[in-house]
């Protein structure tokens, strides 16, 4: 299989912050609003370098849901910036009826999403966002796994038009997708071939999938490893493809099993291909409060889960 290196830890959230800053110079348009969070955000350097382009809006989410969607009818391309939970959840009527239903081009960027937010515990960590924001229509739902990809996201959601979702986190995780990969939205990135078993990860668990499948080839299990990137729209193609040769699919997400990627794959085998499938992913229940490594492994979002989960779905076909 094709091995990936770490080229540094850095936290996706960094990435995101880096591209605003890049967007910044490059495009006029591109302005940011925060809801008082902006060193979490990393929107200092855009603040810095663009005062006339940056809103902070206090512990106001839902006055900067609207006040994002305003400004897009003068040709501005708003950038939200909250914690995932208070982009989602405590805004959710906005999103819906301001952005989504109004077909509004604003970009909500949200930080600090699934366990990994850490010791702030069930209050703060969302894991039913990915869920929330992919039943709203024309809602493109991005969620990314590192920080050069998180970058690579920040620059190409400008280009689209239409709202969009930018999910990613807090801790310090692995980097290793290429700095020059082109971003592609839509487009699943087949990181490494296989032919026993299809592992579909999104996040933080696409190291883990990188890591099980060189686990499992070493027990002679060839594994096929994809990333998926975007959950809506949802690359299909790509998935279709790979279970054809494999036979049986693990999908691996910091999220709860229901509404999360893993459930939007089991409609696409179900229609199209029904196909033996296993998740890792949160099994219907709030988080708590620890450490993003110990909540990891409690909860079972690790390259050992998919290990595990690998082998009893191949033992399925």
């Amino acid at each position: 299989m094709k091995k990936y290196t770490n080229l540094g830890s850095k936290d996706t959230r960094s990435g995101f912050g880096a591209g605003l800053t890049e967007l910044g110079k490059k495009n006029e348009n591109v302005v940011a609003l925060c809801a008082d969070l902006i060193g979490s955000l990393k929107m200092d350097d855009f603040k810095k370098n663009h005062p006339e382009r940056f809103f902070q809006v206090g512990i106001a989410e839902a006055n900067m849901i609207g006040l994002a969607a305003g400004m897009t009818i003068g040709g501005k391309i708003p950038f939200t910036g909250t914690f995932a939970n208070f982009s989602t959840g405590r805004v959710y009527d906005q999103i819906r009826q301001s952005v989504a239903y109004s077909e509004k081009n604003v970009k909500i960027c949200a930080s600090h999403a699934g366990l990994t937010l850490g010791e702030d515990g069930a209050t703060h960590q969302i894991l039913e966002d990915i869920g929330l924001m992919k039943m709203l229509p024309g809602m493109t739902v991005i969620n990314t796994c590192d920080y050069n990809q998180t970058k690579a996201a920040t620059l190409a959601i400008a280009e689209h038009n239409g709202p969009v979702y930018l999910r990613f986190g807090r801790p310090v995780v692995p980097n290793f997708i290429p700095e020059d990969m082109p971003f592609e939205i839509g487009k699943a990135i087949v990181l490494s071939e296989g032919t026993d078993v299809t592992i579909v990860a999104t996040g933080h668990l696409v190291w883990e999938a990188l890591q099980a499948a060189e686990a499992l080839e070493k027990e002679g299990i060839s594994a096929e490893v994809i990333n998926i990137h975007t959950i809506k729209p949802l690359d299909e193609e790509t998935i279709l493809k790979s279970v054809a040769k494999t036979g049986c699919i693990v999908t691996a997400e910091e999220h709860n099993y229901l509404g999360g990627l893993g459930e939007s794959i089991s409609g696409v085998l179900a229609l199209n291909k029904p196909t033996p499938q296993e998740f890792v992913a949160v099994n219907d229940v709030f988080g708590e409060s620890g450490t993003p490594e110990a909540l990891m492994e409690k909860y079972g979002l690790n390259a050992q889960s998919i290990i595990e989960k690998a082998k009893k779905v191949i033992a399925r076909k």
